[in-house]
This record gives structure tokens, sequence and C-alpha cells, in this order.
């Protein structure tokens, strides 16, 4: 099984935006968890980011060739991207909505997601751990289909 794990604007920037809300872990940090998460479960993973919404609809629209699902921290778009969300709600594989804060807590704006009704389901507020839950809950959707 192979999954993708994507990120949108900003996240780039992970370990020097915001601690307050998002850790000083860094996005290479993300991925170092990930990677060893998917060696526990005998899995693939595969990393995309961009700070550009065009780039993030076209990966989303190609995985299904290549992945089982997706991993998703849309970043800001997830609050405003209904182009997100159609390419998600048209994805053949599940895709699991993650975030590092709670956005349920935090300003209005952020939290509504347009993405999460599309989506296989939605992890937030639990930092690094958003990802690996969003990981492993993709994989025993997986091992359940078989």
């Amino acid at each position: 099984m192979k999954f993708l794990i994507v990120n949108g604007p900003n996240l780039n920037l992970l370990g020097k935006r915001d601690p307050e809300h998002y850790g000083t872990f860094t996005l290479a940090d993300v991925e170092e968890k990930l990677k060893m998460t998917a060696s526990e479960f005998d899995v693939e993973v595969e990393f995309f980011q961009s700070n550009h919404e065009g780039a993030i609809i076209d990966t989303i629209q190609e995985a299904s060739q290549t992945f089982n699902g997706i991993v998703i921290n849309p970043g800001a778009l997830t609050h405003y991207s209904y182009a997100i969300r159609d390419a998600v709600e048209n994805c053949p594989i599940p895709v699991m909505e993650v975030h590092i804060s709670d956005i349920h807590s935090r300003e209005d704006f952020r939290r509504i997601s347009v993405i999460a009704p599309a989506c296989f389901g939605q992890i937030a507020g639990r930092g690094i751990m958003s990802y690996v839950d969003g990981l492993k809950a993709l994989v025993e959707k997986e091992n359940k289909n078989g």
C-alpha cells in the first residue's frame, strides 16, 4: 500500500511560523515521523507540499493512479477552496483531512472546513500526531477493504 501526504500553503514554514498554534517541529519532522509510522505498518508514503491551489488539485486528481489514499492538510485553503473540495469529492481513493491545531477552537473563519464533507474523516488539534492518526486510519480502512 502507498499513501500520499499533501500539505498546503505555508506548511513549508512549520518550525518558524506561529509556534503557539503549530509547534516547533518542521515539515521535515512531520515527514520523518510519517516514514517511521509507515514502516511500522509496512506501507509506503510520499510527500507533496505546495503554496499553489492548482498544483494541489492536480496532485489529488493524479493520485488515484498510484496511491491507496491521501492524508491532506490543506492549510488555509481548508476554509474556502471549493476547488480542492471538488477534487477530493471526485477522487476515487479515500482522503483524510488533518490539522495540526484545533481549527474548531480558533478564529471563527478557521472553524469551517469546506473540504471535510468530501473526506473520509478529519483529525485536528493533535499536532504532529494528527498526521500519524490520519495515516493509521487510512491504513486500517484499506486493510478492512482487503
